[in-house]
């Protein structure tokens, strides 16, 4: 009865796979210790109130963090495009649901999975942060 369970916990263990570590092109962003507050009150916030809207934190993250309002729920990602080295054009630029690089590939991503949109095959998603709603307050972490 050890040994099964011994060999049961050694194959869960063994098959836990994480993309990004085997992946060397999704290495290119840093693991920064994130602690944002919006204050939705705020005029430059406002919008986050509405379905279908995202804003732009300038200064937070790798390039800055995207928060997308989905009228349920927030969502909260790093606006540096992870297929990219970080370059001037890998700063994501948001349009309602969905951010795009002004790189010449122009990669465009979803704001709510953070999955890559359209024909190319990119491996990495979006670097997700997480948002608790307190009020009218959004407190983003990792």
């Amino acid at each position: 009865m050890r040994f099964i369970f011994l060999l049961i916990a050694t194959l869960v263990l063994t098959s836990c796979n994480d993309n990004s570590i085997d992946n060397p092109n999704c290495q290119f962003l840093l693991d920064l210790s994130i602690n944002e507050v919006v204050n939705l009150n705020l005029p430059q916030y406002s919008q986050l109130q509405f379905a279908g809207n995202s804003v732009y934190l300038p200064n937070a993250g790798n390039g800055g963090i995207i928060v997308a309002s989905t009228g349920v729920d927030y969502y909260a990602w790093d606006a540096a495009d992870p297929n990219r080295i970080p370059s001037a054009c890998s700063v994501l630029v948001n349009s309602g649901l969905t951010a795009t690089s002004s790189c010449a590939d122009q990669n465009e991503y979803s704001l709510v999975t953070g999955q890559a949109l359209g024909d190319g095959n990119l491996p990495c998603t979006l670097q997700f942060y997480r948002v608790q709603v307190n009020g009218n307050t959004l407190l983003i972490s990792n």
